[in-house]
């Protein structure tokens, strides 16, 4: 990846500090290389995943983005019990408060799970579990998004639904679409996100990461979908990006995600900057973080490279998350509050 200038010590601060929503964050590409390695040990001789910590850098360079997906579907398959789930969980809940995250909506594949031999209570029970256990270890909310991984075609949708509507765990908010977009066209999924929005679900499939616009208007116009994982490809379209604009739909940006799976050629070309210039609602979140080798403080100073901004703008990003969040109105209040007065704080 390009070099980027460096955010000054000053900065570096002021985003450590500040408090943060994470709206696009993977349950398993979240784990930590500790974690990783642990259960890599745990499970040695049947996969390839390194059980050494260091190595899993290496493990974790991936070649386009079909190779991300290989890879990271070998980390799912470490996940083997509920007690793996909630340790994972637990885990990465504390990783998220240690950057002052206040409010994580962890996108959650049941399917890859459940396939792998786990049952679908087990696990809603395993997360929603550890949901409440890290609430009062660390302070932080989570809800869960669970996603059809797209590569697994209808089957996959079919039983993600019947999941969200027979198991749905407390902390259960949204439906999403997940993987890769390259052939996986998003009407297919109508039926399946119809569904889930009359049960009472947001919509929030990934569009427009490695394909083109018309994924995105897929997304909107099939799925109707309230928020866009990635989004990266509507700059190449005026149109859309006047439509994005106007009603405000929020875009969940992961910069070095886009870097590190090929669908940006470096970060100096990331499409951010524009995105913000022409008035969509952006969010900065991290993806699968420990698998890109960063964190959402990360993004954050990355974001501050890109946009020429300071505290201003970075304060002004995160209260983008608040009000793109599914959080109640009073909750997003208080959080927008405590914002503000870190801006306040540090300027």
């Amino acid at each position: 990846m390009s070099q980027l200038p460096a955010a000054t010590p000053e900065l570096l601060a002021f985003i450590a500090g500040l408090p943060k929503v994470e709206l696009h964050v993977h349950h398993v590409g979240s784990a930590s290389p500790r974690i990783v390695a642990e259960l890599a040990d745990r499970h040695r001789g049947s996969s390839p995943v390194p059980a050494d910590p260091a190595a899993l850098a290496d493990y974790f360079v991936f070649r386009d983005f079909a190779h991300f997906i290989e890879i990271y579907l070998s980390v799912v398959d470490l996940i083997r019990d509920e007690e793996d789930v909630w340790i994972l969980t637990h885990e990465v809940a504390r990783e998220l408060a240690a950057q002052q995250v206040r409010y994580a909506e962890l996108t959650v594949t049941p399917y890859s799970h459940v396939r792998r031999g786990i049952p679908a209570p087990a696990f809603c029970a395993a997360i929603e579990d550890a949901r409440l256990r890290a609430r009062a270890d660390f302070g932080i909310e989570l809800r869960w998004c669970f996603d059809i991984p797209g590569e697994a075609g209808l089957a996959a949708a079919e039983e993600t639904l019947r999941i969200s509507l027979t198991e749905a765990p407390d902390g259960l908010i949204s439906f999403g679409l997940g993987g890769p977009e390259i052939g996986v066209p998003r009407p297919q999924f109508k039926p399946y996100f119809d569904k889930a929005r009359a049960a009472g679900l947001h919509s929030v499939p990934h569009a427009g990461e490695t394909t083109g616009p018309q994924t995105i208007w897929d997304a909107l116009r099939e799925l109707h979908a309230e928020r866009i994982g990635h989004g990266i490809s509507c700059v190449r379209d005026p149109q859309l990006v006047e439509f994005l604009a106007q009603r405000q739909i929020p875009l969940e940006v992961c910069p070095t995600s886009n870097v590190r799976t090929g669908a940006v050629a470096t970060l100096a070309e990331h499409p951010l900057a524009e995105m913000v210039a022409a008035g969509l609602l952006v969010t900065i979140n991290s993806d699968d973080p420990p698998m890109f080798g960063t964190t959402l403080n990360e993004e954050y100073a990355v974001a501050a490279a890109l946009l020429g901004g300071g505290v201003q703008q970075l304060a002004g990003l995160a209260r983008n998350a608040v009000t793109a969040s599914f959080l109640p109105v009073a909750d997003q209040a208080r959080l927008l509050a405590e914002i503000d007065a870190h801006r306040s704080a540090s300027s």
